[in-house]
């Protein structure tokens, strides 16, 4: 069988269709362009995952995530993979920066909602719907995708804010199952969505590693705790 191999995971597949996600200790920056090894990385990214999967599903919201087989392991469905990354921004940070007038740290008045083309290639264009649509990605396809990650946003937003963390942005995929629906997939980590402590506005992501701001490991053990507790 095929193993599937990203910067951060693999996706091995299962006899029953299934597949074994597995987290990798692997971290990456700018378009790979910067590279480590944290040991723990990938249980801490699983784990999480997992937590927020479960919470996200006790919400109405469908995801791929249908256990843990180990550590640094879940299993999940299989999903044919949408082309794109919806990303959703609740305060301005990162490349936000660069796109409006606005000083990081400025909370917005309401989300905003960012499509993506996924390729490395082409370092993860910023998309519209005419984009998407050649892409092979319908316009109610990606209002669906939307729906979702406002919801999302919407749960993640409040349960976060009851651990002391601000949900500054976060990035999502999506893939269709075998009965034609939109599932949510991938992984929610510190790995795709930058959260901030929201005393001290301490970044607990992968911030971290990006501008060498501190231990990642120590970083997302603090996510891990407050989310366990």
């Amino acid at each position: 069988m095929e193993v599937y191999e990203g910067k951060a995971k693999k996706m091995i597949p299962l006899d029953d269709g299934k597949y074994l996600m597995e987290f990798k200790d692997d971290a990456t920056a700018f378009d790979g362009k910067k590279k480590a090894q944290f040991k723990g990385k990938g249980w801490l990214n699983a784990q999480i995952s997992a937590k927020i999967f479960k919470l996200l599903e006790e919400h109405g919201i469908k995801t791929h995530f249908i256990g843990i087989a180990g550590d640094n392991k879940l299993i999940v469905e299989k999903l044919e993979m949408y082309p794109i990354e919806v990303v959703v921004r609740n305060i301005v940070a990162g490349s936000l920066k660069r796109k409006l007038p606005l000083k990081e740290g400025t909370e917005l008045k309401e989300p905003i909602v960012e499509l993506y083309y996924k390729s490395d290639e082409l370092g993860d264009p910023m998309i519209n719907y005419y984009h998407a649509k050649i892409l092979g990605v319908s316009e109610e396809e990606i209002k669906e995708m939307e729906k979702i990650a406002l919801k999302v946003n919407e749960v993640l937003r409040e349960y976060f804010k009851e651990k002391g963390i601000l949900l500054v942005d976060f990035k999502l995929e999506f893939g269709k199952n075998a009965k034609g629906e939109i599932v949510l997939a991938d992984e929610i980590s510190p790995d795709t969505c930058r959260f901030w402590d929201a005393e001290t506005k301490k970044s607990l992501d992968k911030d971290v590693f990006r501008f060498d701001k501190g231990d990642l490991i120590s970083a997302y053990e603090e996510i891990y705790r407050r989310i366990m507790d």
